[in-house]
């Protein structure tokens, strides 16, 4: 993979990884402010606990790509970024385009999701 093509990534890159950031200091917020609420009666109550439930496993999620991402760029600093950790070969660009911090081409994507 071209230089020029790794750096067209490592942007996308860095800018999902603004995103995700963005993302969950505004959860952390909202967790926050909803763990801080006064709970009136038990509708309250389990409306804030099941609200900051979802933001922590949106939040969850969140944090696994952000490692992701910051694992892919690693990857392009070392010149490995594109390529399979299974069998070696290039990842094609159009698996790149859907998710850049992909480690695997699609075939061994596969065989990975079916032995996990």
């Amino acid at each position: 993979m071209s230089e020029s093509v790794q750096e067209k990534y490592r942007v996308i890159l860095l800018e999902r990884k603004a995103e995700l950031l963005r993302s969950i200091s505004s959860y952390k917020e909202e967790i926050s402010q909803l763990q801080n609420s006064e709970a009136k009666d038990e509708a309250d109550f389990a409306t804030i606990s099941s609200d900051s439930a979802i933001e922590e496993a949106i939040t969850a999620k969140q944090r696994v790509e952000l490692e992701d991402i910051e694992y892919s760029l690693g990857k392009i600093c070392e010149g490995s970024y594109g390529i399979c950790e299974m069998c070696e070969e290039d990842i094609a660009e159009a698996r790149l385009e859907v998710k850049p911090q992909a480690r695997y081409c699609i075939v061994c994507r596969e065989i990975v999701e079916k032995t996990s």
